[in-house]
């Protein structure tokens, strides 16, 4: 049996005559740019997730960028953030002329260590980028008594989380800025790119708001330098058309990693952890192995596929050489990156397949 990693043929095909209505009328109405389509999508996502307000964006990356020039980051600054993460999560920084600095990761969750994050803060820290990885809800108690106490900006990348919550509030709202990303392969994904912002303070949201749409609240006048985030209204016709599916999405995606949960046997296998202070919402289901590749070729012959996410932490990307990281400065986001392993999880697997992956996973016999 087939069972591929990610299939979004799937789902499109479920609410295919829905969403070529929407597009139709999004067409025949010539809202591309911003407009009605996208002002009710902020509105829904705002209504439906329990946030005040929301930015609609071009990209995932888009709120980042902009959230780090809300929060005033610039050259001499230094903005904290995770290394094992998609590198959308530095950019914003790094785009500011401020410095990324990584700190590690905690082997369950994944996610941003606070007691790590303390120890890499310096007089030039200004702030903080918090990944919510994989859906799963980052320590925001802790992370933010750190910041707290040491006067820090905290911007929650939740790119992957949308519909998390942390101890009953939804991620985005617990820093001073939340960041959406709507790219295909999210949660809840476009037809292409898109993102959002969300503030639960109204002169952040307003600044973002006129950065959004080239520095400028009124027609050719620009008070600030902004740039060209707008989300064009064919993403929010078909994130519309999606919202209301998100909740039993998300469902199917916690039933097929609690099977996971209960069905793996196989030695030497990590997965990853549950937590008591919030439910991830499952973007992807990553385990580890000391014979990940291994495992990983087997599974390709079971004809199971399996994604590496992710394979190089971002201190040891090319791109941050010059941050002067070497090979084991953050030993727990290396030994994750060297041995992780993403399954199958998305909504439309049917019960015959999870099965099939059960089986070939625990099949598996280490050399």
């Amino acid at each position: 049996m087939k069972v591929p990693f990610l299939d979004l043929s799937l789902q499109h095909q479920g609410i295919r005559t829905e969403a070529l209505a929407a597009l139709t009328a999004t067409y025949d109405a010539t809202r591309f740019c911003l407009g009605k389509d996208v002002e009710d999508f902020e509105r829904n996502f705002a209504t439906m997730l329990g946030y005040p307000r929301a930015l609609g964006m071009n990209s995932g990356t888009a709120p980042l960028h902009v959230a780090c020039m809300v929060a005033g980051f610039g050259a001499g600054d230094e903005v904290i953030t995770t290394p094992f993460t998609f590198i959308s999560s530095a950019w914003g920084i790094s785009y500011t002329g401020a410095t990324p600095v990584f700190a590690d990761i905690e082997p369950g969750t994944y996610n941003l260590d606070p007691a790590k994050l303390e120890a890499a803060i310096t007089p030039r820290t200004k702030g903080v980028i918090v990944v919510h990885l994989f859906g799963q809800p980052a320590r925001m108690d802790e992370i933010m008594a750190v910041a707290k106490k040491h006067g820090l900006f905290v911007i929650e990348d939740c790119a992957q989380a949308v519909g998390a919550r942390y101890r009953g509030t939804p991620v985005g709202l617990m820093g001073d800025v939340g960041t959406f990303s709507f790219y295909p392969t999210k949660n809840l994904g476009g037809a292409g790119e898109g993102g959002m912002f969300v503030s639960a303070n109204e002169e952040l949201h307003t600044r973002a708001r006129h950065i959004r749409v080239h520095g400028s609240d009124r027609r050719y006048y620009h008070d600030v330098i902004g740039g060209n985030f707008r989300m064009d209204g064919f993403q929010a016709a078909v994130l519309n058309v999606k919202l209301p599916h998100l909740a039993a999405w998300t469902a199917r995606r916690q039933a097929i990693a609690a099977r996971y949960r209960a069905e793996i046997t196989l030695p030497g296998v990590t997965l990853p952890a549950v937590v008591d202070y919030g439910a991830s919402v499952l973007h992807q289901f990553t385990l580890t192995h000391p014979q990940r590749d291994a495992l990983r070729a087997h599974l390709a012959k079971c004809e199971v596929g399996t994604d590496l996410i992710y394979p190089v932490p971002l201190h040891l990307q090319k791109c941050y050489t010059s941050l002067g990281y070497p090979a084991g400065s953050f030993p727990v986001a290396e030994a994750i990156a060297a041995n992780c392993l993403s399954l199958p999880i998305f909504p439309e697997l049917t019960n015959a397949q999870i099965d099939h992956v059960i089986a070939s996973l625990n099949a598996f016999s280490a050399a």
